[in-house]
């Protein structure tokens, strides 16, 4: 096995410096991040919610696998060597089998992506997250933690359900308006003052958002 193949399967990116006409590189140059701790614990708390992630990677196929396989990917769960229009057709297709997308990037290859998904979001820490990637999604993730991902999810989720939560007691204020007003028993004075109970009760519901705290 050749230095090459050495490190991509540590889970390196390689480049060679090769000037043309020589018969052989000159010199090897190995890059690689080192995984965050906690990720893997991260990513399989996603898992548990039942959620199916994939891994998108521009990186060689090998180099992408050893860095799945310690972060709990299976190999059909990573697609490799993308560019990024490959990753927003990956969103797209996913689209079209019917899967809601949730897209989590933080570069500008990330960016096409970001906007194809249905929640895209953007990891704002100050030495990986990129101005491009950050104005594509629609969520921005202050940290560059995986755990965040699940606490905005729970976040979406609360607010999805104070906005119907609204919706219907917005509905049950007008279906208990309009007939009174109708049969002569809402005078103006108290057809604002109910107005202004229902648009009080609405905020309240929506300021009660500010209750949920994630857990550190």
């Amino acid at each position: 096995m050749g230095p090459v193949a050495v490190h991509q399967q540590q889970g390196h990116s390689v480049s060679l410096l090769w000037p043309e006409g020589v018969a052989a590189p000159l010199a090897l140059l190995a890059f690689g991040d080192a995984i965050k701790a906690g990720a893997r614990a991260d990513l399989d708390a996603l898992r548990a919610r039942g959620l199916q992630l994939r891994m998108l990677s521009g990186d060689s196929p090998v180099t992408a696998q050893a860095v799945a396989a310690q972060l709990g990917f299976a190999p059909q769960e990573v697609q490799a060597g993308m560019l990024p229009g490959d990753k927003a057709q990956a969103v797209r297709d996913w689209h079209a089998q019917g899967h809601v997308v949730a897209f989590v990037g933080d570069g500008i290859n990330d960016a096409p992506a970001l906007v194809a998904a249905d929640l895209g979001m953007a990891m704002a820490q100050a030495d990986t997250g990129t101005d491009v990637a950050m104005h594509a999604a629609g969520l921005t993730l202050m940290r560059g933690e995986l755990r965040l991902v699940g606490q905005a999810l729970d976040v979406c989720r609360l607010t999805v359900q104070k906005i119907r939560q609204n919706l219907f007691w917005a509905f049950v204020f007008n279906a208990a308006g309009i007939p009174l007003a109708a049969s002569g028993w809402l005078t103006p004075v108290l057809a604002g003052m109910a107005m202004s109970m229902s648009s009080l009760s609405v905020m309240l519901n929506a300021l009660l958002l500010r209750r949920h705290r994630a857990p550190h």
